[in-house]
């Protein structure tokens, strides 16, 4: 006779639970930093575009940057040649030619076209190298106390007093004739303005009580001036750049009308003292002197006008105008 086992079986025990994953936390965090920065975009746009003159500003900079970038496909890539040039010496303007032709019978209109490329890319270049220089020296003065700041402070008044535009010349005279050269010039000389705005709002910065948290916790040097010192100061600087850039344009028009600039490359300044060699201003050849001073004198109020509405989004206090 068979007997039956009746004694129960243990249960089976329960698998545990795998831990969370590690990168659940880190990416629900990073994606909510990716909110809050097109949260932050979004309403900065909505109060950017309270701002008519800043609209304006900007509708102005992105179609000339279109034309400028257009140039090889609107004007054609040989229009700066002056062996195959289309007109006549001079020539007033017409259907053919609506801004007329220079000296050597070329449109200038398509001059202008490509003076924008010139002159844009000048302006943006030497205001980034004037912003970078001054951001630094600005917060490293601002942090550092005692005789560096002093020092630096010194350099930078001494830069500040000196004409901006003769250092550039000064500068642009011993080095060699490019492009290069007129950046390096304007930024180089254009800097202790905006170092000593950032130097003052790093005190500011640096007052506030999670800097002295951050210091407590065994933040350094670096990780206090690039995680938060940086971050704050930023949007100073933004503002600033769209200032510096106006002003970098009229000094590459300056310089190039003085004859300081590439005499290859076409720039809104060089047309100018095109203009002035060829006699234009003595024989009332209008078309030749006023586009390029009105493009110089448009983009740089366009840019004023896009910084002092971005000016007056990031710090309302300042009651700008709208």
């Amino acid at each position: 006779m068979t007997t039956t086992d009746s004694t129960p079986k243990p249960a089976p025990e329960p698998t545990p639970t795998p831990p969370p994953a590690q990168t659940e936390p880190v990416k629900s965090a990073r994606a909510l930093a990716r909110a809050r920065k097109r949260h932050s975009l979004a309403r900065f746009w909505r109060e950017y575009r309270k701002h008519r003159g800043g609209m304006w500003g900007l509708g102005c900079l992105v179609l000339i940057a279109v034309i400028a970038l257009a140039a090889p496909q609107l004007v054609g890539a040989d229009s700066q040649n002056v062996t195959t040039a289309p007109g006549g010496a001079l020539e007033s303007p017409s259907g053919e030619f609506p801004l007329g032709t220079d000296q050597f019978g070329r449109s200038v209109l398509a001059l202008l076209v490509w003076g924008a490329r010139v002159s844009l890319t000048v302006g943006l270049l030497a205001a980034f190298l004037c912003v970078a220089i001054g951001t630094i020296v600005g917060i490293v003065a601002g942090h550092f106390r005692g005789w560096y700041s002093t020092v630096l402070m010194r350099i930078t008044d001494w830069f500040l007093v000196m004409p901006t535009l003769v250092l550039a010349i000064a500068l642009a005279t011993v080095m060699d004739r490019s492009l290069w050269t007129i950046i390096i010039a304007i930024g180089v000389t254009t800097w202790p303005t905006t170092a000593r705005l950032v130097r003052a709002q790093t005190l500011a910065v640096e007052s506030r009580p999670y800097i002295e948290r951050a210091r407590a916790l065994g933040g350094g040097h670096g990780h206090v001036m690039i995680r938060h010192v940086l971050p704050n100061v930023m949007p100073l600087v933004l503002a600033q750049t769209t200032l510096v850039i106006s002003s970098a344009i009229l000094t590459e028009a300056t310089l190039a009308f003085l004859g300081l600039g590439d005499p290859t490359i076409t720039s809104w300044g060089s047309m100018l003292q095109d203009a002035r060699a060829a006699g234009a201003v003595s024989a009332g050849d209008w078309w030749y002197l006023a586009p390029p001073g009105i493009a110089i004198a448009l983009v740089a109020l366009a840019f004023t006008l896009c910084g002092r509405a971005i000016e007056s989004v990031l710090n309302p206090k300042l009651g700008v105008a709208r």
